[in-house]
């Protein structure tokens, strides 16, 4: 597929909208599962009928209340099925969804809600409806307020508040049933399907719009270069308001008729993991690192026997992973590595059935990768951003380079500026930001080159290397450029480090702020006797300062003396995603680290 230019139509199966394909596939598939989620602890079934039936019924509704087309519309939810259906309602009448992370305070809703000018706000409970209660007199273009859920809310009244099933019921007595389908029939490609904010890193959260066209070419670009199959269950964990998610967990699954299931909690995610077994699953570096984390937990508690037949396993797994045509003598010895650990282990983690599995989002460790591979997990990288659509570029099973984030989907282009920067070209460029022009100026180029922020290489053979982002570089006290990106990787590939981030910008050497990994180090000090009463006096204690310091040295000896950390920190408290200094997928912001942790670097200069 040559580069694709505006206006050329995209379409996939002869549709050239994303309602319009999930119509059709509502009506092919109808009593067949689509979606499972759990209820009072066991997994029910929701059928492709269920899916339009209630959807359409939300979508009448919403009409009834006055929303119009290009008009967003917000949900404020954990993933659950709910969620995809006012999703689908929305776009279905050419309205824009907008999902609101369950993280943000009401402070950010209320910046949601005005710079979108949303007049209608899903929330999931009553913990989500507070954040309107507590800053309504903020929003007051917030027109109407539907909860999904009762429980609490027994005896609460508000004239603008009313509950999902009755927002069903009155769709299910609309006038005219018909209003959808001719709505749905309206849409057209180069209507914005989604609007997606971003984290709001470097500034307030702007909205991306994504069109119908961009998300329908990232699907006819994923059948050319991932196997998808009617049959396959995936998991559905990431916030759905992430665009990678919302490809993976509704988009996909509506071209290629695969069963979503809903995972409980982000607690629950690995319980979650093990119950469903999905043949696909698309996570964050964290989520592998947590993996990898549990697998070095059980490997110390298996006793000298286990462990020496873990390593084993897992040096053939290595061998067998990286031989291009293994002998005979080596595909014994992996069929019994296989029969012995590595099947009941990649079972015992919920992967026995992972035919692909896929790290985005955020850089990953290679030798992390390596690492899956070996145990028989064909884990790949991709590279993709909100503005390129979710992805832009992946690697496959079967031409998989580690190391690198794979090659552009057909159609896709890619370039270097001068600086560097890399420029991504092709019908994945999304549409601009929602109401602010300047600022889709500043992004996308007079020839329709999406500046993308980062840096990279392009190989001869097309494959692209991401090195880091151009606001991340370091320029030392010396005039040394250099790039974190790679050194913290390192570093988060020691399982008693969950994340770092190098610092040193005009100053004459890099230091680190490090965030240890819970149960790997309270493992460590357990095993150890090292006293500790809670999170912080761990990271208080030398043994652990002591340990974490040899995992500093042992990176450093990878890279040249200017590039090496001269001293670190432990960050004492556990941040999780409601903390300011990570974002919903769990990447931590290097500019809110700095501040809120400026004493702990001033230390170590």
């Amino acid at each position: 597929m040559s580069r694709i230019k505006t206006g050329d139509p995209i379409a996939f199966e002869g549709f050239d909208t994303i309602v319009k394909l999930w119509a059709d596939r509502c009506a092919k598939y109808g009593d067949r599962t689509c979606h499972r989620e759990k209820e009072l602890g066991i997994w029910k079934s929701y059928s492709w009928r269920d899916y339009y039936e209630t959807t359409k019924k939300i979508g009448l509704a919403l009409m009834d209340l006055g929303v119009q087309k290009g008009e967003p519309v917000l949900i404020l939810a954990e993933d659950r099925r709910e969620w995809i259906y006012c999703d689908l309602a929305a776009a279905s009448i050419g309205a824009i969804p907008a999902g609101v992370y369950t993280t943000d305070s009401a402070g950010q809703l209320a910046y949601l809600a005005n710079d979108s000018g949303a007049r209608v706000l899903f929330v999931e409970n009553d913990e989500q409806l507070d954040k309107w209660l507590q800053a309504r007199g903020d929003m007051p273009g917030i027109e109407h307020v539907i909860v999904f859920d009762r429980e609490g809310l027994a005896t609460f009244r508000n004239d603008k508040v009313m509950f999902l099933d009755e927002l069903i019921e009155m769709g299910g007595k609309a006038a005219d049933p018909n209003r959808f389908e001719t709505a749905l029939d309206a849409v057209k490609p180069e209507d914005p399907r989604m609007l997606i904010y971003t984290s709001g890193t470097t500034g307030p959260p702007k909205g991306a719009i994504l069109t119908h066209r961009n998300m329908v070419y990232q699907l006819v670009a994923g059948e050319q270069m991932l196997d998808f199959h009617e049959t396959d269950n995936q998991l559905c964990f990431l916030p759905l308001c992430h665009v990678l998610e919302r490809l993976v967990s509704v988009d996909a699954p509506i071209a290629n008729g695969c069963t979503v299931n809903f995972a409980e909690s982000p607690e629950t995610v690995f319980e979650n993991l093990q119950e469903v077994a999905p043949d696909t699953f698309a996570g964050v570096p964290r989520i592998w690192e947590k993996i990898y984390s549990r697998v070095t937990i059980m490997r110390s508690e298996a006793g000298p026997i286990g462990a020496r037949a873990f390593d084993a396993a897992m040096a053939i797994g290595h061998r067998y992973s990286k031989a291009d045509k293994p002998g005979v003598g080596l595909k014994v010895a992996h069929w019994l590595a296989q029969v012995t650990v590595l099947r009941n282990l990649r079972r015992m983690l919920g992967l026995g059935n992972a035919r692909r599995v896929t790290s985005g989002a955020a850089p990953i460790s290679p030798d992390l990768i390596d690492w899956f591979w070996a145990l028989g997990v064909p884990l790949v990288e991709g590279f993709g951003m909100t503005e390129t659509g979710g992805v832009a570029t992946v690697n496959t099973v079967d031409d998989n380079t580690i190391g690198t984030v794979g090659k552009p989907l057909p159609g896709v282009e890619l370039r270097l500026a001068d600086t560097g920067e890399l420029l991504v070209g092709g019908p994945c460029v999304f549409g601009g930001y929602w109401k602010k022009p300047e600022k889709t100026a500043e992004t996308i180029d007079d020839d329709g080159w999406l500046h993308t922020g980062d840096i990279g290489r392009i190989g001869n053979d097309v494959t692209l290397t991401i090195t880091g982002r151009m606001k991340d570089i370091i320029i030392t006290a010396g005039g040394k450029n250099i790039t974190p990106a790679e050194i913290e990787s390192k570093l988060k590939f020691s399982p008693y480090i969950s994340d770092a981030v190098v610092i040193g910008d005009r100053r004459k050497y890099l230091t680190c702020l490090i965030m240890i990994d819970q149960e790997n180090v309270e493992k460590f000090a357990q095993d150890r006797q090292i006293p500790f009463s809670d999170f912080a006096s761990l990271t208080r204690a030398q043994e652990v300062r002591d340990l974490i310091g040899q995992v500093v040295a042992d990176t450093n000896k990878q890279f040249a003396q200017v590039e090496q950390i001269k001293d670190f920190r432990l960050i004492d408290i556990l941040l999780t995603a409601e903390d300011e200094e990570l974002t919903p997928t769990m990447k931590l912001k290097r500019n809110f680290v700095n501040e809120r942790h400026a004493a702990l670097i001033d230390q170590m200069y």
